[in-house]
């Protein structure tokens, strides 16, 4: 609300914070937001499945002066990588892949990961060897993805 935003931009410029931060489930708030260019970082949800930051939030970004974006829910909340969930005939996403989808997009700066041990990090971690997904790997997800988010 704008008494919680004039509030934190007060404190901002007092030097109380450095940098403000916002997030949201509600995609339409942040080219607002960004347009108002108060806010340093914004936590968005995107994934294989919920890909509508694509249209919704990162192209309204640039324009701006580019905030800082960190993802949220890269395997969403574990349907992606969920072997039941899997599409018939198809490989099961893992949650490396999950996590190299996000960071492929150069409108993501930082992928949230929620690993519950060290094997989990371990293999979350991988990512920064495996890199960006090519072509086909982006098709093959998208593709799960669309099917996820139809069922």
């Amino acid at each position: 609300d704008e008494r919680t935003l004039e509030m934190a931009t007060r404190m901002k410029e007092a030097g109380l914070i450095r940098k403000l931060g916002a997030t949201s489930h509600h995609r339409k708030v942040f080219p607002v937001l960004a347009r108002q260019k108060m806010i340093d970082l914004f936590h968005v949800r995107y994934n294989a499945i919920n890909r509508g930051a694509e249209k919704d939030v990162f192209p309204f970004l640039e324009s701006v002066g580019r905030p800082g974006v960190v993802s949220f829910t890269a395997t969403r909340w574990g349907k992606l990588i969920d072997p039941k969930k899997t599409p018939p005939g198809k490989s099961t996403t893992s949650a490396t892949d999950a996590y190299r989808f996000v960071l492929s997009n150069p409108a993501v700066d930082v992928c949230m990961a929620g690993a519950r041990n060290i094997a989990q990090m371990r293999d979350d971690l991988k990512v920064l060897e495996l890199g960006p997904m090519n072509e086909d790997e982006l098709i093959a997800i998208r593709a799960t993805g669309d099917y996820l988010y139809a069922h």
